[in-house]
């Protein structure tokens, strides 16, 4: 018993990262292989920022492509082995990745906004959730905070920022702030809650 007690992993400190669109540039085709993840500008930083002033970063993503049948899981784990390698040696490290392979029309609990992929790292990193940010740049990973319990969320201005701010406001949910992107979000973080 008391080494079951000892393994158990306890994060005070997280930010829930959406990966496409706030880590990579994000495509209508979907990303489908290592060829088609492109970092964007400051991503690899903004992860090393966060990591060294004691933000544990774990990936909390929408991937239905896979039941699209669009890309294996395989394939996908494959994308993930080497964006994860590639932020390591950036300085930087991604604790976890959760993905949800479904469709919306498969109505899952994970699928973001539903909350289901945070609760599953809360449960195995018994993470305080209050304390901790999501961080997306749709009004799915917003609402999808707010529905888990954050203590915050950041909202990053993309290319359909307009789209994912009218949504937001017809939903009456808003951010606690909006970054220009993930290297604006990370020094936010870094200075509201160090």
């Amino acid at each position: 018993m008391q080494n079951r007690r000892q393994s158990k992993v306890t994060l005070q400190r997280v930010v829930f990262l959406d990966r496409d669109g706030v880590i990579n540039r994000d495509s209508p085709d979907y990303i489908k292989s290592w060829e088609e993840f492109e970092f964007l500008p400051g991503s690899i930083e903004a992860i090393r920022l966060l990591n060294s002033n004691g933000f544990a970063t774990i990936i909390i993503t929408n991937q239905s492509a896979i039941n699209r049948n669009m890309i294996s899981k395989q394939k996908l784990e494959h994308i993930h082995a080497l964006m994860k390698k590639a932020i390591k040696s950036g300085g930087g490290e991604i604790k976890d990745i959760f993905f949800c392979p479904h469709t919306p029309e498969e109505r899952c609990n994970c699928r973001k906004p539903e909350p289901g992929l945070i609760y599953q790292a809360q449960k195995k990193y018994q993470i305080d959730l209050t304390a901790s940010t999501m961080v997306g740049d749709n009004a799915k990973d917003i609402e999808c905070a707010r529905r888990a319990g954050c203590g915050s969320s950041v909202l990053v201005k993309s290319e359909n920022f307009l789209n994912t701010e009218r949504l937001l406001s017809e939903k009456k949910i808003s951010p606690d702030y909006t970054a220009l992107d993930l290297y604006d979000a990370a020094n936010w973080i870094s200075s509201h809650f160090l």
